[in-house]
């Protein structure tokens, strides 16, 4: 159903759907923007959000990034889109491939100034730096001098896991996608390989059940998933490989989903303590389970407080660079935001936070705390250990030997620890 009111998303935000004078809205966000569709009429909201997605990845493969500047540079380009993809306000295609035929506009480069890490991959490890390829427009493909052959894998996953106060792991999820997007000549025919020893499904319902796991092998065990149409199986269910002919642009070979137990990348553990009649100590320590080698970004540890609570005062250890607390008292979610721009697989970090509350709330605070939820960001990290074992370009002579990158990043998709 379709969410009515506006101001019903939390935070003042506006939900992804909702109703308001007799007319539907529809939005999400994608590169910094909004992009949004209206409708009269009860349409299915699944529908027009899809819709919306696609036009983003059609903009973004055509413009090679995707903000407010390369937009509005690419503002004829991006008409002359909307205008094939959506006729009289009903879709009609949105495949990157198909357009290429109907659109005659060229895309404006942005021009990235030499300072920005925009252009850096957060996947390359430091010997095998990537170009910028995945910042290129599909059209550079046929219509650049300076073309460089190349292909992009990029495993994603986002993890959702729930802890109990005593820090056991009640759930956890993992959805994960295989996405490619291909710069090769000609477009040739790819074999890829995945983990040997993957299972899928149940050994009764599922035609690609089986254990490839003996001999030393990673055992895999995927719940579902599904493959675009472009993808061939008729090997899949013998060594786990899949040939394919990719489109133009981004898209997902292979989309999964695993509720097999993982080992969290992160774990958390709280302690509440009463160190004055009106106020109590919150410890929280967040260490991280992945290897030494790798490094997490962007991680955010919020930590709800009571709506009642006056004030609060956040410590850091000394010596904690590029690490921020603070208390937002943002009125019905409270809430105490500690923010770290990079962890090391392996260390430790102590937040302790004191909260001065009135003297009627201290018997319930800590029903009024909690839980504490976790975002975060692991380039070369991957939960259900799914691996792609190679990239084969078929069809093609010996000695062509285009670059291959194959990266792997895990997100946050709902990190829940109950206190």
């Amino acid at each position: 159903g379709v969410i009515s009111g506006f101001g019903a998303g939390a935070g003042g935000e506006a939900p992804p759907v909702f109703h308001s004078d007799g007319v539907n809205y529809f939005h999400l966000k994608a590169g910094g923007l909004i992009f949004l569709a209206t409708t009269l009429g009860n349409v299915a909201p699944s529908l027009i959000l899809e819709l919306i997605n696609r036009v983003a990845a059609v903009f973004k493969d055509y413009c090679g990034v995707l903000d407010e500047d390369t937009l509005r540079k690419n503002f004829i380009l991006a008409y002359e889109l909307l205008d094939e993809m959506i006729d009289y306000g009903c879709p009609a295609n949105t495949s990157t491939e198909a357009l290429k035929q109907y659109v005659f506009n060229t895309p404006i480069a942005p021009i990235l100034p030499a300072s920005t890490n925009r252009g850096k991959s957060m996947f390359s490890t430091p010997n095998r730096q990537a170009s910028l390829a995945t910042n290129k427009s599909v059209v550079s493909k046929t219509n650049s001098k300076n073309h460089r052959d190349e292909i992009f894998v990029d495993v994603v996953e986002r993890v959702s896991v729930t802890f109990s106060a005593s820090g056991q792991m009640l759930s956890s999820e993992v959805d994960g996608s295989i996405m490619m997007k291909s710069f090769l000549s000609s477009n040739p025919d790819i074999k890829m390989a995945l983990t040997e020893g993957l299972s899928i499904g149940k050994r009764e319902n599922s035609p690609y059940f089986g254990d490839y796991g003996q001999g030393g092998g990673v055992n895999v065990h995927l719940d579902d998933c599904n493959f675009h149409s472009s993808v061939r199986l008729e090997e899949f269910d013998i060594d786990r490989t899949l040939t394919l002919t990719p489109p133009d642009g981004e898209f997902a070979v292979m989309n999964y989903r695993s509720t097999a137990e993982i080992k969290p990348p992160f774990k958390v553990y709280t302690s509440v303590e009463d160190v004055g009649p009106y106020m109590v100590e919150v410890t929280v320590k967040l260490r991280a389970e992945f290897p030494s080698s790798q490094s997490a970004a962007s991680v955010v540890l919020t930590l709800p407080v009571s709506k009642s609570t006056v004030k609060v005062s956040c410590q850091l250890p000394p010596g904690s660079s590029g690490q921020q607390a603070e208390f937002s008292p943002a009125g019905g979610a409270a809430a105490v935001k500690w923010t770290l721009k990079k962890i090391v697989g392996g260390q430790e970090h102590i937040l302790r936070a004191k909260i001065s509350l009135p003297e009627e709330w201290i018997p319930n605070i800590k029903r009024e705390l909690g839980p504490i939820n976790l975002s975060f960001t692991i380039p070369m990290h991957n939960a259900s250990r799914l691996q792609v074992r190679y990239l084969q370009i078929l069809n093609r002579d010996k000695t062509y030997n285009p670059y291959r990158w194959v990266r792997y990043v895990t997100h946050s998709s709902s990190y829940v620890c109950r206190m």
